[in-house]
């Protein structure tokens, strides 16, 4: 799934350069061989990538890593282009999780299937395993994760007499009219288009974006359940009174940057976008808190989507072998540790000890035990870069259709998209 500028900037180190590590072969010999990885900019730190490069070197005498970063504007045709290549492409690449059916269907990655024993398959992250996964078969490796929270202002929270992040959906919209009370504060800085907040409350309420019917997907948006979901999202909006445009999403503006200026009490998001506020604002920092978004029943979380990445190993590499062993020492308890210390939830690995060391960590590990993920399947790619979903949310928010026109005209356009051959 593709990810804001906030993923972005947190390593701007990474992509500001290629990074070539001297690598080689163990008693097999594959001295002279080049192994090609393909990473997209994102949380994973530069001395991340350099001790996992380090031991492969020792690992692998004589082989060399090609280390390239990515960006995500741009990645799907660069991507279509490398994998239909004879030659000279990636021998690991990192996919968003709705994009691994896409080019699984197309034959385009190598099945894991039978190696997922020894890249730790015991410890994967079942949302991310499951978005790597087509037909049965493995084919996708989970790589990292993050589940948006509600992060939020403890001082202005306090200050409008809340002492405890709410329980339950009902609490939410209570302490949000609190809020409201406040001069110059926007309780909750909600975007019209924000999507993916969206799925929390089709989720929590019972509803779903899409079903497997014989082989063939159909949105199931046009649900009394999914439709309740959109009413709850017009009732935070109505309830905080957000000052957020009702026809954009979080990126535009970036919400980061609304939230700098200082007059936001919580937003919805992940620990990279408040660590591009705190880089904007420095005297914002240790004055926000956290929690998992709440559901309507008390004292339990909202599900919610598992953004990530997994990483796959092309079908026309030639280097399989290599890249497998890449991914042995990349999905081990050492690196996965490193990855939860960094906001990230660890696609590997049961210890998250490191990321609970920060508010927005704690909610994000709270959150990820009901984390889902969007429909897997090759079309929903296409169902995302269209989004009837945004288009419903600001038609319903804006009065210019009623809740049940919106939603029945996502619902068609996402059948048709899902049911389409091209």
């Amino acid at each position: 799934m593709r990810r804001s500028r906030t993923w972005a900037r947190l390593t701007a180190a990474i992509g500001a350069a290629v990074v070539v590590f001297a690598a080689g072969c163990g008693p097999g010999g594959a001295g002279g061989r080049t192994l090609t990885v393909w990473l997209m900019s994102g949380p994973v730190p530069d001395d991340t990538v350099n001790a996992i490069g380090k031991d492969f070197e020792a690992a692998h005498p004589g082989v060399k890593v090609d280390y390239q970063v990515q960006q995500w504007d741009g990645i799907g045709q660069k991507l279509t282009t490398a994998l239909t290549r004879t030659s000279g492409g990636p021998d690991i690449i990192e996919l968003g999780t709705t994009q691994d059916a896409q080019y699984t269907s197309q034959g385009a990655l190598q099945d894991l299937t039978g190696s997922v024993g020894e890249l730790n398959g015991p410890q994967w992250l079942p949302t991310l395993k499951e978005s790597g996964a087509y037909g049965g078969k493995q084919y996708g490796v989970p790589f990292y994760a993050a589940s948006r929270v509600v992060v939020y202002r403890t001082d202005l929270f306090r200050r409008a007499g809340i002492t405890a992040p709410p329980a339950s959906a009902d609490e939410w919209l209570a302490d949000l009219a609190k809020l409201k009370a406040l001069p110059g504060v926007d309780p909750l800085y909600l975007p019209g288009q924000s999507w993916y907040a969206l799925l929390s409350f089709i989720w929590d309420h019972g509803g779903d974006l899409a079903h497997n019917e014989g082989g063939t997907w159909r949105s199931t948006v046009n649900t009394p359940e999914a439709k309740a979901g959109f009413a709850f999202y017009k009732q935070l909006v109505d309830t905080s009174g957000t000052t957020a445009a009702k026809d954009t999403d979080e990126a535009t503006p970036q919400q980061s940057d609304v939230i700098a200026k200082g007059d936001t009490a919580s937003f919805i998001g992940f620990g990279s976008d408040l660590a591009e506020v705190i880089a904007s604002n420095p005297s914002l920092k240790d004055k926000f808190g956290a929690f998992p978004i709440p559901s309507r029943t008390a004292g339990k979380t909202a599900p919610v989507l598992e953004a990530g990445s997994i990483l796959a190993i092309p079908a026309n590499s030639k280097n399989a072998d290599l890249a497998k062993d890449w991914l042995k020492i990349e999905t081990s308890a050492k690196y996965q540790a490193q990855l939860a210390a960094t906001d990230s939830v660890p696609g590997t690995s049961t210890d998250t000890s490191a990321l609970r060391a920060t508010p927005v960590g704690r909610a994000m590990v709270a959150a990820s035990k009901d984390g889902k993920v969007t429909p897997v399947t090759p079309r929903w790619t296409a169902v995302e870069a269209d989004n009837p979903l945004k288009s419903a949310l600001t038609a319903y928010l804006t009065g210019k259709k009623s809740l049940d026109q919106a939603v029945s005209d996502a619902d068609s356009a996402i059948t048709k998209t899902l049911t389409s051959s091209s």
